[in-house]
């Protein structure tokens, strides 16, 4: 008779570790989006804020770039504060049930509602593990409540600091290109706290950190992506620049950065299985897991 630990079998739990040193070794490929602009084709404030306070978008970005322009102050500050000082002009209540509300309505690129689950199924397919996560100048709390917010393993964006009411008070993180690279060394190391200024900062063996840059794939459209693409670049991931195809500047964009090196692919901002950016994605998850293959080849003895 074999060995068990109560009713259980020994083998069963020689299975069982066999199964979880299998799942470690499995590699895990980490997908970084930008939102808006990148996942949406407008700036979340512009799907049910902006107009609560009456204005156009328009009106409300021209105001933001004067305040910035006029303090030269940072442009994520600025439209924190626009947004608390028209609230309030208007009467209106930023709690964070307030902001959810308005991430039910914001519009998304075709195909975004389907992209995760259909990334996931191939990633599994592949031997691969797939994680998603947000790097986003907008505002954590907008995004928690956007159809899509349940995808994300973690999502680094802005957020304010609310009163003893649960209502904003002040801006606590302002996301700007500087911050976008910090996340992405929080996301290598597995530390999933805005407020961390500590582990991020400790030396940590390639082969200790959670996810390298090698197995990021970083999605953005803008100028506070820029420094996070070229940073994925330049470690061994893939950035790739995504564009509005019916807006022929942004197209214009995207190229200009594939030419300036700083990304690796560009692709319309379309999400649907039979997409490019799709297909793009399938052959850079393929070039990861061969590698990781190929790496675990050279470490033979």
């Amino acid at each position: 008779m074999g060995h068990s630990f109560g009713d259980v079998p020994f083998f069963c739990y020689l299975c069982v570790i066999r199964s979880a040193l299998h799942m470690r070794r499995k590699p895990i490929i980490g997908l970084i989006y930008d939102f808006d602009g990148t996942l949406s084709p407008g700036n979340m404030q512009e799907f049910g804020f902006i107009q609560a306070v009456g204005q156009t978008p328009e009106e409300f970005w021209a105001k933001s770039d004067g305040i910035a322009r006029g303090q030269d102050a940072s442009n994520i500050l600025a439209y924190m504060k626009l947004m608390f000082d028209e609230a309030r002009k208007n009467g209106i209540k930023l709690t964070r049930a307030d902001f959810r509300r308005y991430g039910k309505d914001i519009k998304l690129y075709e195909g975004v509602r389907e992209w995760f689950k259909n990334v996931d199924e191939y990633g599994k397919a592949r031997g691969v593990i797939i994680e998603h996560y947000i790097n986003s100048s907008g505002l954590t709390e907008i995004i928690e409540g956007s159809p899509i917010a349940s995808e994300f393993k973690h999502i680094f964006a802005g957020s304010f600091i609310y009163d003893e009411k649960g209502e904003a008070e002040w801006p606590g993180i302002a996301v700007d290109y500087t911050a976008k690279t910090q996340y992405l060394f929080k996301i290598q190391k597995g530390i999933f706290s805005s407020r961390d200024a500590q582990k991020v900062n400790e030396s940590l063996a390639d082969e200790a950190k959670r996810l390298p840059f090698t197995n990021m794939i970083y999605f953005g459209d803008g100028d506070t992506d820029v420094p996070s693409m070229k940073l994925v670049n330049m470690f061994g991931g893939n950035a790739i620049a995504v564009f509005d195809p019916t807006r022929p500047s942004k197209k214009a964009t995207a190229r200009k950065l594939l030419r300036q090196g700083r990304v690796n692919f560009i692709t319309p901002a379309s999400y649907t299985k039979d997409s490019r950016t799709f297909r793009l994605v399938c052959a850079i998850i393929d070039k990861i897991k061969a590698d990781n293959e190929l790496r675990q080849f050279s470490r033979y003895q």
